[in-house]
């Protein structure tokens, strides 16, 4: 896939996930492992960006001695998905456009 078409779809994968349940990095990068590969190093700056963005916020709970940093999705990331879902038909628009201006 399309580094920057990609790179425009993580966020979405990422609130999509938080939406399920609160998560942890780790965790979210193995349950988006099967729609798309993302790393540590990709995924820690979008989770920082979503906070600072007011998408998600984080807490922090004991696991096995330590703190794990859980994400949560707040009602403004849930907005952010809405929209996406909206701006969806425009795109499968543009989708279809290329598609057809390939097959001629």
């Amino acid at each position: 896939m399309n580094p920057q078409l990609k790179k425009g779809l993580l966020e979405f994968c990422v609130l999509a996930t938080l939406k399920k349940e609160d998560s942890y990095g780790y965790q979210i990068i193995k349950d988006t492992s099967s729609v798309v590969e993302i790393s540590d190093s990709t995924l820690y700056p979008i989770l920082k960006r979503l906070e600072a963005q007011g998408e998600i916020e984080s807490y922090r709970v004991e696991h096995n001695g330590r703190l794990r940093k859980y994400f949560h999705l707040t009602l403004v990331g849930q907005a952010s998905i809405d929209s996406f879902l909206a701006d969806w038909p425009a795109v499968m628009g543009i989708y279809t456009y290329i598609r057809e201006c390939n097959n001629d």
